[in-house]
């Protein structure tokens, strides 16, 4: 009996252990949400993306689009700067940004700016 929910036990932990791994920490996510709403939140800024200009708002719903697509391969902020916030899937080309002050930034730089300010409240 003992043997038997020792398994039971272990193989619960397995399934657990291993279901965990593939949802995506609420902290990460909480990280993620911050860095597409500062997008979204540039006033006046244009988010180019594969030679076409786009509304911060649209930035950030082709960024929430491109997550959910990702499912849980991407695990982190880092994960989501580095694999979907930064250049095309289709076209290999970096994702800019130009600030109201007509000044532009790669998204990589401004993302990984953002996160290094994140403080969780």
């Amino acid at each position: 009996m003992k043997t038997f929910l020792t398994s039971l036990l272990l193989g619960f932990l397995l399934v657990c252990g291993t279901s965990a791994l593939a949802v995506r920490h609420d902290t990460e996510q909480k990280k993620i949400d911050y860095l597409i709403t500062s997008i979204q939140a540039l006033d006046g800024a244009t988010f180019i993306r594969n030679g076409s200009e786009h509304t911060a708002v649209k930035a950030a719903e082709h960024l929430r689009r491109k997550l959910g697509n990702a499912g849980d391969r991407i695990q982190t902020a880092g994960q989501f700067i580095d694999e979907l916030g930064t250049q095309s899937s289709m076209s290999g080309e970096k994702y800019r940004i130009r600030l109201k002050d007509g000044r532009v930034l790669e998204s990589a730089q401004f993302l990984r700016e953002k996160l290094a300010q994140y403080r969780p409240e």
